[in-house]
C-alpha cells in the first residue's frame, strides 16, 4: 500500500496538473522511491489497436516506476475533449464517486513510496448533475496538491479552490506555482500575492518551459515541504 498518497487538482483546465504530478513522481524517483501514478478519469482520448488512450494518462504511466496496467492508470476514458460528464451523457453512461474511489483503492494496494492521484479539470468539474470529481479524494481521505497555472486571475481561481477544498474537510498539503503564460504581467506581485494569502507550503515554482518533461519539472520542486507526511 502507497506510504504517502495525494489528490492533485488544479485552478482551472491547463493549469498544468498533468506537468506537476510527472515531475513529482520524478522527483520521488530521483530519491530511490516507488513511485505510482493515477489518472481516474480522462477525457480527450485517443483511438489506438488497443483502446482509448489519453496522452496525461500515458506520461504517468511512463514516469512512475511501479508498472501498472494502462487500464489501472486511466480507468474511465472519454475520446472527446470535452466535460467527462457531458462526455458521459452522450454516452448514456453514469459517473460514480464510488466506483472512481474503488477503481483508485485497488491501484493503490500496490507498494509504493509516493503515489500520485491527478484530477481531471478543477476542483468541482462534474462527474453527475449531483456529484463532482472532489467526492472522490473525500472517499479517500487524500491531502490535496493545487497547481495554480501562473496566468491572470490566478489569485481568485487559487483561493476559491483553496477554501473548497477546506470546506470539504481535506488538508492542503502543498501547491506549485507553474507558469502557463510566459508573458505574465507582474507575476513577482502576483507571486507575493499567493504566498501571502495561500496557508499551505509552496512545493515550487516552475518557469515557463518549451518541453516539459519531468526531469526539467522535478528540478523545480521540493518534496520536503510538504505538510502531510
Amino acid at each position: 500500500m502507497a506510504k504517502q498518497a495525494y489528490f492533485v487538482t488544479g485552478t482551472d483546465t491547463d493549469a498544468g496538473k498533468t506537468v506537476v504530478s510527472a515531475g513529482l513522481l520524478q522527483a520521488g524517483n530521483n530519491r530511490g522511491w516507488k513511485t505510482l501514478g493515477l489518472k481516474p478519469i480522462a477525457a480527450g482520448c485517443e483511438e489506438t489497436p488497443d483502446g482509448l488512450r489519453n496522452s496525461d494518462a500515458l506520461l504517468l504511466q511512463q514516469t512512475a516506476s511501479v508498472e501498472l496496467s494502462y487500464d489501472q492508470v486511466n480507468p474511465v476514458s472519454f475520446a472527446p475533449p470535452i466535460a467527462p460528464h457531458i462526455a458521459a451523457m452522450q454516452l448514456r453512461r453514469q459517473l460514480s464517486a464510488d466506483r472512481i474511489a474503488a477503481y483508485c483503492r485497488g491501484a493503490l494496494m500496490q507498494s509504493a513510496d509516493l503515489a500520485i492521484i491527478e484530477g481531471a479539470g478543477g476542483w468541482r468539474v462534474p462527474l453527475s448533475y449531483r456529484e463532482t470529481l472532489a467526492a472522490v479524494p473525500r472517499l479517500l481521505e487524500l491531502p490535496v496538491i493545487l497547481v495554480v497555472g501562473m496566468k491572470l486571475g490566478c489569485i481568485n481561481h487559487a483561493l476559491l479552490t483553496a477554501e473548497s477544498i477546506a470546506r470539504d474537510g481535506l488538508p492542503l498539503a502543498g501547491w506549485v506555482a507553474n507558469r502557463v503564460d510566459p508573458d505574465m504581467a507582474c507575476y513577482e506581485e502576483n507571486m507575493a500575492s499567493l504566498k501571502a494569502m495561500l496557508r499551505a507550503p509552496l512545493l515550487g515554482e516552475v518557469p515557463w518551459l518549451s518541453s516539459p518533461e519531468p526531469a526539467a519539472v522535478a528540478t523545480h520542486l521540493d518534496l520536503d515541504k510538504l505538510a502531510v507526511q
